[in-house]
Parts: structure tokens; sequence; C-alpha cells
């Protein structure tokens, strides 16, 4: 089954118009956790959507101009590192997804997330596992959260450059990993309840 006749056996049960949520950044020890949400058109198709994993930097950046065109709505959102040290990096998801669905202006009939459950809703949902790798909507999401966190990613990487924040996107590489062992985490970029970056605060604590 294609990703497009997913969301069609899910639009016969009268659910005409879908939205796919995904995350992305939910590994790294810093930046924040990303969520998209889209609806697109009944009837739109393209087959080089897919699970943003599967795609180059440059497919990825193509494909989210493509979908930000042809999507009847979309929304971005972010929520950042203290706020995942408060809350966890699983509720913080979740919380980032909730925004990203309420955020719509668009009407919609039916919820298609990456696994995850979401609450709330004035609609259903369906919490699909490898969600990105079966739903056209998701993977769509995916696509979107996925190129936006790398941009807020490359913006930081200008900030802070020692962090090779522009290659890693804040995931635990040896550089990043180096760099936070000589420089120690920075406040509201990284998460502190990581236990990586936890190790680095501590050590910095012990030097001073």
């Amino acid at each position: 089954m294609t990703y497009f006749e997913f969301d069609n056996d899910v639009r016969k049960h009268g659910h005409l118009y879908l939205v796919g949520v995904d995350e992305a950044g939910r590994g790294p020890l810093a930046g924040p956790v990303f969520a998209a949400a889209v609806i697109l058109p009944p009837f739109f198709n393209d087959e080089r959507i897919k699970d943003s994993k599967q795609l180059t930097a440059t497919e990825l950046l193509e494909l989210s101009d493509l979908i930000k065109e042809k999507a009847l709505d979309y929304q971005i959102v972010h929520v950042d590192a203290p706020v995942i040290d408060q809350v966890n990096i699983y509720q913080a998801t979740i919380l980032a997804m909730q925004k990203a669905v309420t955020g719509l202006s668009h009407e919609f009939h039916f919820v298609l997330t990456d696994a995850m459950p979401l609450s709330n809703l004035e609609v259903g949902y369906e919490a699909i596992i490898q969600g990105d790798a079966t739903s056209l909507s998701v993977a769509a999401a995916s696509i979107l959260a996925k190129v936006a966190r790398d941009a807020y990613m490359n913006k930081l990487a200008k900030l802070y450059p020692q962090y090779d924040f522009e290659n890693n996107k804040g995931y635990p590489t040896r550089k990043h990993l180096q760099a936070l062992d000589t420089y120690g985490p920075i406040k509201d970029v990284h998460r502190y309840s990581y236990k990586p970056v936890q190790d680095a605060l501590n050590k910095q604590i012990k030097l001073f």
C-alpha cells in the first residue's frame, strides 16, 4: 500500500480532511523539539514525499517548499530546551504536536500522528507506528518539521560555531561531545536533563 492509498483508506470513513502530525528533534542534546501539522488536499499525491529520514538535504528543501505551496493549511511550532527539561521530552513532544494541530485554521476531520498519543482534540486520531513511513500526510509533516528544525540549528551554529551544530543538529557526535567537555553547555540551548549535558555541567562546576 502506498502512502497516498493509506490516507485514502482513512478518508473512506468520512474523514475528508486529514491532519498529518510529526516531530523532529527528540534525541538531540541541544535545541528545541519541532512539530508540524499539515492538511493536504484530498486528491493530492506526490510519490517523492516519504519519511524525511530517507531524503537528501536537497530533496528535503524542495519537498518542504512543495508541501507549503500545495497544503490547505500547515503549522510548524517548537518547544525549547528549558521546557523539555521541565516536563521531559515525551511530554514536550506531545505539547508541540498539540500546539501545531490547534494552530490550524482550516477545518479537519481526523488526525494521524507518528506513534504519539494526542488528547483534547475535537476529532478522532490514530497514532501510527512508523507513521512517517506509512501515511502521506504524516510524511509531509515529518519533512516540514525536519527542515524547520535544521534551519533553526543552522542559525544556532552561527552563534556558537564551536559546537558544530550545522553538522550535528544538536545530536551527540564526537565533536559535539568534545565541545561540551571543553566549553560546557549553553544555557537555554542544551537540554540539562540529558545525561551527557549533566556530566559536562558537573565538570564545569568542579573546575570553578
